[in-house]
C-alpha cells in the first residue's frame, strides 16, 4: 500500500524513521516532506500535501506528524474527502479505521516515543473499516455536508429542543 507522509519539524525525525519502517513492512512511502530540520516551518505546507495525496491515489493512506499532532490534523481535514483521526493511543488508532473509515491518521511526535506512535501508525494501517451501517451512514453526513453545506436533520428524539428546533 503506498502511504503518503508529511509533518513539521517536531515530526521529522519520526517521518524519516515511518519511511524506512514502512518499506520494511513491504509499504511504498510517499515523503511529502519536510526534508531538513527547520524550526519555523510550517506543517500545513507538508500535510495538505499528504492529505491530497492520499485523495488523488485511491486505496492508500496518509500520516501526519507534528508536535502534538492537533494542527496537523486539523491541516489535513481541510482537504475535501479526507477523515483525518488523531491517535493517541492503540485503541483511538484502530477506531479511527474501524469507525470512521479514517484514510489519514495523526500523530504527536512530542506526546509518545518512536515506538509508541510506530505502533499506533502500523495499527492504523492494518485495521480495516468496520462497513456497520450506523458508521456509514454518519460518514454519509458528514460528507454530503462537505459538499453542500447543509446540516443534517434533527432526530425527533430532539424536535423542539436547542437553537435549530
Amino acid at each position: 500500500m503506498r502511504v503518503h507522509l508529511g509533518s513539521d519539524h517536531a515530526g521529522l525525525e519520526l517521518k524519516d524513521h515511518l519511511v524506512g519502517w514502512l518499506r520494511e513492512q513491504g509499504h511504498e512511502p510517499v515523503d511529502h516532506g519536510p526534508f531538513v530540520q527547520d524550526p519555523l516551518d510550517d506543517y500545513p505546507v507538508f500535510c495538505l500535501r499528504a492529505a491530497r495525496g492520499v485523495v488523488a491515489d485511491p486505496g492508500s493512506l496518509g500520516v501526519v506528524i507534528g508536535g502534538s499532532g492537533n494542527g496537523e490534523q486539523i491541516a489535513a481535514n481541510k482537504v475535501e474527502g479526507v477523515r483525518c483521526a488523531l491517535a493517541w493511543s492503540d485503541e483511538t488508532a484502530a477506531l479511527g479505521r474501524q469507525h470512521n473509515d479514517a484514510n489519514v491518521v495523526s500523530v504527536g511526535g512530542r506526546m509518545h516515543t518512536v515506538e509508541e506512535m510506530t505502533r499506533f501508525v502500523g495499527i492504523f494501517l492494518d485495521t480495516d473499516f468496520s462497513g456497520e451501517e450506523r458508521h456509514v451512514r454518519r460518514i454519509e453526513m458528514l460528507a454530503a455536508y462537505e459538499t453542500d453545506d447543509v446540516l443534517p436533520p434533527l432526530p425527533a428524539s430532539a424536535a423542539g429542543l436547542g437553537p435549530d428546533a
